[in-house]
């Protein structure tokens, strides 16, 4: 069970590691932990478990926050998918999207994702004939840089006496594609501007258009859903659900409104938490999961951050996009109303990727420059029983932190009526969106609610609203310090800021971070308990 801070709850005096919040880096962190024998106490600011993968619920119906789909998890032995179901003990289960996963729309043309790596190149040849090579090369490119990347992130488990021998050379074979933009790649491959927006038409999954991007990035996103999508029976809150017992069987818990005003630090190590109440907690280790930013400038004393230059890591990233998400409820169920599983990416056809977001910045009037729309209540088998003649959407758009940021200082629900003004403009220009690709959905929205960045801000703890941590371009991937290891003993990092955005990213990380702090790759192991038939 999943308990809350401000109940009766039976604290230890000390435990082996503390986990500030509860995303999934710092959930699959704390499950490798206490199933190597560790007592672990995890602390969320809010009154519900999961960062982004957390539900919530209004008037009679949820949503799922930051889990749309998912890829991998169709192949049994696949990493991804093996990793789940490690912290889980193989009780989360997940409903295929079906053969399309994506569909990119751009004007009057859309064009499929299918699944299959081969369905995908003969789909794309169908749309592109005159460029058949050049998917065959984009192809190849997205699978020689996802085997380049092991040894990349294997690298930041490792100690840092053995680091400074081998870091060069288990960087190297990544840095050449992290290295280059998406589109400085792409244009090697082909001129037509055309195939290029569409094979980055899922940027969206990362938040930057495809001159700003790393291509490891993007080929990591892209291979990602290669396999199809899926999405999490019964919905991504099913994920704590299932770890809070894991962690429980070892002495550790979840502990919701629990917020941490600070980390400790005592003789050059952190050994523990102040609380927002006052209360000090004690532990071996701690471990943030709330990004490198929020670490650095809200939980650490500034002297220290000072002392061991940590300010000047922070002048080398960026925080990532901001957005605003339109959480809709529909009555009817979603056979009735004919909702598909595949999501849709729609562009205007008029500008690129890069040159529609420029346009958009400038005037937040014009064309959107992408508008994703999420149909969870049709992925998930078990909606209808739980949510009888409801259905929902998830409607979301890129958003400047700008547009926002003079309410960033007011209260969630109490902002003002210049706010609610503005979340019904943008609520009503999404919906027009909704409609003209689902006509039949015009008079069947019961509740709708516009989440903006500084809803996000209050719920995420991000200072911009930025929904993926910090930028993935490529820049980042120069950065070693971006591992779970600080300059500060007994305190480390997970989450996506360690590896990649989104929840297979913040995933791996919790691993890697997990085998940083136990000296043992916990991957390669669990791999190797599956291959040789331990794990079915």
């Amino acid at each position: 069970m999943i308990q809350s801070y401000k109940q009766k709850h039976e604290l230890a005096a000390h435990y082996d590691a503390i986990l500030i919040g509860s995303g999934i880096g710092s959930l699959a962190t704390a499950v490798c932990l206490s199933k190597e024998g560790k007592r672990v106490l995890v602390l969320e600011r809010h009154y519900t478990a999961g960062g982004y993968t957390h539900v919530f619920k209004r008037r009679g119906y949820e949503w799922d926050v930051g889990i749309h789909y998912i890829g991998e998890m169709g192949r049994e032995r696949g990493v991804l998918k093996q990793l789940f179901d490690y912290i889980t003990d193989a009780e989360l289960k997940w409903a295929d999207m079906g053969e399309v996963y994506d569909r990119i729309v751009i004007g009057e043309n859309t064009y499929d994702f299918p699944k299959g790596v081969q369905n995908f190149k003969d789909q794309m040849k169908g749309y592109f004939p005159e460029e058949a090579d050049a998917i065959d090369k984009y192809v190849d490119l997205v699978f020689e840089a996802s085997r380049a990347s092991r040894e990349f992130y294997a690298e930041k488990a490792m100690p840092n006496y053995i680091k400074w021998a081998v870091s060069n050379k288990m960087r190297k074979a990544y840095l050449k594609f992290a290295s280059r933009t998406t589109l400085d790649v792409l244009q090697e491959l082909t001129s037509n501007e055309q195939l290029i927006k569409v094979l980055t038409g899922q940027y969206g999954d990362y938040g930057l258009p495809p001159s700003k991007s790393s291509f490891a990035m993007h080929a990591s996103v892209a291979k990602h859903y290669f396999h199809g999508g899926f999405f999490p029976v019964g919905g991504s809150s099913q994920i704590a659900d299932n770890v809070a017992p894991i962690l429980e069987r070892s002495g550790s818990m979840i502990l919701t409104n629990a917020e941490v005003e600070e980390i400790i630090v005592e003789n050059g190590k952190a050994t523990g938490v102040k609380m927002a109440d006052g209360k000090n907690i004690h532990a071996d280790l701690i471990v943030s999961g709330t990004g490198i930013i929020n670490t650095y400038t809200k939980l650490l004393p500034s002297e220290l951050v000072r002392k061991h230059k940590m300010d000047e890591h922070l002048q080398k990233v960026k925080p990532s996009a901001a957005h605003v998400c339109l959480y809709i409820g529909l009555n009817g169920t979603p056979q009735e109303l004919k909702l598909p599983k595949a999501n849709y990416w729609i562009y205007p056809s008029d500008l690129n990727h890069d040159a529609s977001i420029e346009r958009f910045q400038k005037d937040i009037d014009t064309e959107f420059p992408v508008v994703y729309i999420s149909f969870p209540s049709a992925k998930d088998p078990s909606w209808s029983e739980r949510y009888p003649n409801k259905s929902t959407v998830d409607i979301i758009t890129v958003m400047p932190y700008e547009i926002f940021q003079e309410w960033e200082d007011t209260k969630w629900k109490k902002r003002g009526d210049g706010y609610e003004a503005l979340k019904e403009k943008f609520a009503q220009r999404l919906l027009e969106v909704l409609y003209e690709k689902e006509p039949q959905l015009r008079g069947k929205v019961d509740y709708y609610e516009l989440s903006t960045p500084v809803s996000t801000k209050h719920f995420m703890n991000y200072a911009q609203g930025e929904l993926y941590g910090i930028d993935h371009d490529p820049e980042r991937y120069e950065q070693k310090f971006l591992q779970p290891r600080t300059e500060i003993k007994n305190l480390y990092l997970t989450g996506q800021d360690i590896v990649t955005a989104g929840v297979g990213g913040a995933l791996f990380a919790g691993f890697i971070t997990a085998s940083a702090i136990l000296k043992k790759n916990i991957i390669e192991k669990i791999m190797k308990e599956v291959l040789s038939g331990q794990i079915s």
